[in-house]
Formats: structure tokens, sequence, C-alpha cells
């Protein structure tokens, strides 16, 4: 995949969550950031298509999803299905993690992080 679309009047909303990141995402940002994650380029709170995605690594085809309480109420739940329906279509794929997963077992949230990648660099999810 070369190019995804994205909707340029997000922009600013992005920096405005890039600013006002969660706890959890700043943790786990920490992490990913610089190619620290095995050498693989993320960015944060990435536009793509009319979605901002909490983390984006495109040599991957990788969303990575902090999920808070608020993911809990159906609406939101019922969103969340459909925006990622929605991506996938586009080859991306999608790993997605409680904030208290991230806050209390983050070094499960790498090592499952790392799993994908052995996976994608064995061809498995090419």
């Amino acid at each position: 995949m070369y190019f995804l679309p994205y909707n340029r009047s997000l922009k600013e909303f992005s920096r405005e969550l890039r600013n006002q990141s969660t706890l959890s995402e700043i943790l786990l940002w920490q992490k990913l950031r610089a190619g620290s994650m095995r050498g693989y380029a993320f960015n944060r709170q990435k536009t793509l298509g009319n979605y901002i995605v909490d983390f984006y690594c495109k040599k991957l085809n990788l969303v990575i999803e902090i999920d808070g309480d608020s993911h809990l109420h159906e609406d939101v739940f019922l969103n969340d299905v459909a925006r990622q329906s929605t991506l996938e279509e586009l080859g991306l794929s999608f790993l997605r993690f409680s904030d208290l997963e991230v806050k209390k077992h983050m070094n499960a949230v790498l090592a499952q992080i790392s799993f994908y990648i052995d996976d994608w660099e064995a061809g498995h999810l090419r």
C-alpha cells in the first residue's frame, strides 16, 4: 500500500489530540517513538481517511488503538467497529489494548506488538 487518503480538515484536531494525550497514550508513545520498537517508525494521532488513529506504522500497515472506559459504551463501541472495518478494507491491521492494559501490563502489550512484527516479518501478514 503506497498511499492512504486522509481528510486534511482533521489535521488541526489531530495536533490537538497529540497535545492532550492520555497517560496510557504517553506511556505507549515512549516505547514506540523514534524507532524504539524494533526500528519501526510509528506516528501518533495519525489521520487516515476520515479518522484519527492513536498510533500508526506505515511499513507494517498497523494501527494501534488504546481504548479507555468510554469505549465500553455501546454507541462508541459500534463506532469503533465501523471505523476499524473501514480502515481494514484499506489493508490495515489493528491491535487494540485497554487503557488499563497499557498502564498495568506494558510488557504484555509490547510483547503482543512484537509478536505482530514477528508474523509480519515472516511474511504471514504481508
